[in-house]
């Protein structure tokens, strides 16, 4: 019986649809090639064109004309082709999980876009002040209604109210809820999925903190928590976003704006490439994209490139 990331979401694939039952069915078959335990330098040696052509050969070929083959010409094909599949299926799902953390954000513009189409704004705010201030200062006595209405008339200043009000603190309180809400309702039900099927991995130390961040939200993926326990050690790199100050003054760190903060930054760190997954082909570890003897070839590979080897002495020109 093969393993299955996705076992505890089967039951409501129904209600998940969309890219979270596409992403039970991904993890679900790179967990059956991980379970064949393909050394992972079996094929360090022979090209990438070999391989895609065992691939492609695999593919086409019928099973009952695979099973003909004799075992050693059978088999080498075979497990090239999970290789190559094991790599494309990696590289799959984490597109759907950078396609999501985008949506996540698609989702916080929208609801940007309704509340700034819902508004009115202001023009020459600028003027409006300096015309308060004037006679303000010329009356300073005297009351707000035989003063300032009649420089400027009192729906104006309404609309400036509620205009602050918009772009101030309750208008982030309101689009960090619309975004939690949506995260927690939908997006949230492929996290367990893609975190338990992708490894991550970073060349960089000062990437660290996105990695134990992972590690944390890991360790409270079934954790009904509202925000992390306190002996909890917690990276904290979006401070602003995360805290909430309890009733005694204590800062906490909620859990859901946490884990969406953790996703987005990386987000970033994978299509950069400063984070990396194992498996991955596309998302590979970047110090596999330099050919294996450059240093000691270096010339050679310049040459390859119809460049000098002083070429990378980059000047910063000014404008």
């Amino acid at each position: 019986m093969r393993p299955r990331y996705g076992d505890r979401l089967r039951k409501g694939r129904t209600k998940c649809g969309g890219d979270a039952g596409v992403t039970i069915e991904e993890a679900d078959k790179a967990a059956c090639i991980r379970a064949l335990a393909l050394p992972a330098d079996l094929f360090a040696d022979l090209p990438s064109k070999v391989l895609l052509a065992y691939r492609r050969r695999v593919a086409a070929e019928e099973l009952h004309e695979l099973r003909r083959h004799p075992t050693a010409i059978r088999l080498t094909p075979l497990a090239a082709f999970c290789h190559v599949r094991g790599r494309e299926i990696t590289d799959a799902l984490v597109d759907l999980l950078i396609a999501t953390v985008h949506r996540i954000g698609a989702t916080s513009e929208r609801v940007e876009s309704k509340l700034i189409a819902d508004l009115k704004r202001v023009a020459g705010k600028p003027a409006l002040l300096f015309k308060l201030a004037a006679a303000s200062l010329a009356k300073p006595d005297n009351t707000v209604r035989t003063v300032v209405f009649p420089v400027v008339d009192e729906q104006t200043l309404r609309d400036l109210a509620a205009e602050g009000e918009a772009t101030g603190p309750m208008y982030r309180h309101h689009l960090q809820a619309v975004i939690r809400g949506s995260y927690r309702s939908h997006y949230r039900r492929m996290l367990p999925i893609v975190l338990g099927a992708l490894t991550f991995r970073s060349n960089n130390q000062d990437h660290r903190p996105v990695l134990d961040a992972l590690a944390l939200v890991r360790r409270h993926l079934d954790s009904k928590l509202h925000c992390y326990p306190p002996e909890e050690s917690v990276p904290v790199a979006w401070r602003d976003t995360v805290i909430e100050r309890a009733a005694q003054g204590r800062a906490r760190i909620n859990r859901i704006t946490y884990e969406i903060c953790a996703l987005q930054a990386l987000r970033e760190q994978l299509r950069c490439k400063e984070i990396w997954v194992e498996g991955a082909d596309r998302y590979r570890n970047p110090d596999e994209d330099l050919p294996a003897d450059f240093e000691t070839q270096r010339d050679e590979h310049y040459a390859a490139l119809g460049a000098s080897p002083g070429s990378c002495d980059f000047r910063i020109i000014s404008q």
